[in-house]
């Protein structure tokens, strides 16, 4: 953006910031305009007070000054506005709204809304009530998400096997029945690949979801994802956030998100870079389709590229957790998230078994942090009331418990598994035997 030729500050109308703003919000969001009486409601409340000071100091102005030049009478009103200006927003060093010399670092930037572009505090807040009226008008939330390993996985032309070599040689077979799912991307020497579901997934959640993706990549690679999901630019359009918009170094947060905290869910494969946000989070489970990536996460067995396989489209992750969004959506932004997940495991009394490291406090371990956020109840020691034993050994004193009193044994694994498919999983495939005790 050139602040001189699209900042109102230069028009001759002086048009006020809000309008500006809105105008250049709205012609990147996929929400409809506001009904006419919500737009007025809007407006009455902040465009024209704004309008109405500057008539109240043109008149007052204008009295005092019947007698004066003026040249004078223009320099005391452009004083006056200066003085009521509540700088709601700069751009290139400039208060847009009355064109004063700002600190550039003042404000939180949304430089991926606008160039340089920096919201006050006040001004953030406003456009976040304006942004969830629409959404409410439109029954719909907000969703953030994430990009490496929830929606894609990439990886770089060097580090591709020689089993996964059949992915650069554009006769093979197996690129027809990947034809529109893998990309090879010569200008960053990398391939990508969408994870199954996908597009779908996009297609339904944006009935009932303003989406935002939000990746700890760099901008251009974020651009370049971001067209081969929504090369139309019918989901995300400017709503992409990069590494480089980050207020925290390694973290995310939902202060460069233009939507109520209230109504935003996260999808994410990765808990740590959400630390203040942990209560709008939904975890995914991480998409390993190349060979790198299951390096890179320690994982020693063959990726699903080397196994010339994929996740299933019909009950895969992106599937699955697409039920999950519409269940939370069908009760309408209720503090339903923790409502949803506590559901899942309620009525559960889990006993954990060889499972935590020695002397290890284990209300502090994830895994029975994990449990209590299903609903389940944790006990450390066994009594009737208890239903569940998890345990990595079937030879402990309590693993031998649950079989003598007819419990469910089962391994860690069942836990994690209820937490990524938001969804109590039967007991019987997750069975504690001799052979994995002696793996």
């Amino acid at each position: 953006m050139s602040v001189a030729d699209d900042s109102p500050v230069n028009s001759s109308s002086s048009d006020d910031f809000a309008s500006f703003l809105d105008t250049e919000l709205d012609s990147t969001s996929d929400t409809s305009p506001e009904p006419e009486e919500e737009a007025n409601e809007t407006y009455h409340s902040d465009g024209n007070r704004t309008k109405r000071q500057k008539i109240e100091v043109l008149e007052s102005v204008t009295d005092a000054n019947d007698s004066t030049p003026q040249h004078e009478t223009t320099k005391t009103l452009e004083a006056s506005m200066k003085d009521i200006c509540t700088h709601p927003g700069v751009i290139g060093g400039m208060c847009i709204k009355c064109g004063e010399k700002m600190d550039n670092q003042s404000g939180v930037a949304f430089g991926y809304i606008h160039k340089d572009l920096r919201l006050a505090n006040d001004e953030i807040v406003r456009l976040r009530d304006r942004d969830l009226k629409n959404l409410f008008n439109q029954k719909k939330l907000c969703l953030v998400l994430d990009l490496d390993h929830t929606l894609l996985n990439s990886t770089r032309f060097m580090d591709v096997t020689q089993e996964e070599g059949y992915l650069m040689n554009q006769s093979d077979p197996m690129q027809d029945v990947l034809r529109g799912t893998l990309f090879k991307l010569d200008s960053m020497r990398m391939l990508t690949k969408l994870r199954p579901f996908v597009h779908t997934f996009l297609k339904e959640a944006s009935k009932l979801f303003e989406m935002y993706i939000y990746t700890m990549g760099e901008r251009a690679y974020a651009l370049e994802m971001a067209t081969l999901l929504d090369p139309g630019k019918i989901y995300f359009d400017s709503r992409v956030i990069a590494q480089s918009d980050c207020t925290q170094r390694h973290q995310k947060g939902l202060d460069v998100v233009l939507g109520q905290e209230s109504a935003v869910l996260i999808l994410d494969d990765t808990e740590a870079v959400w630390v203040k946000h942990k209560g709008n989070l939904i975890l995914m489970e991480r998409y390993h389709f190349f060979a790198s990536s299951c390096k890179q996460f320690g994982y020693r067995c063959k990726s699903l590229s080397e196994l010339k396989n994929d996740e299933s489209e019909d009950d895969g992750a992106l599937a699955t957790v697409l039920q999950v969004l519409k269940r939370i959506h069908s009760m309408f932004f209720d503090p339903v998230l923790g409502t949803v997940r506590s559901e899942i495991l309620k009525g559960c009394k889990i006993v954990f078994s060889r499972v935590f490291p020695t002397k290890f406090q284990a209300e502090n371990h994830h895994l029975w942090k994990m449990a209590e956020r299903l609903g389940a109840t944790c006990a450390t020691e066994v009594d009737p009331s208890v239903t569940h034993v998890i345990s990595t050994d079937i030879g402990t004193e309590k693993s031998r418990w649950a079989v003598d009193q007819k419990k469910f044994l089962v391994e860690p694994r069942w836990l994690e598994a209820a937490n990524y498919l938001w969804q109590r999983q039967p007991e019987e495939l997750f069975p504690v035997n001799e052979i994995k005790n002696n793996r």
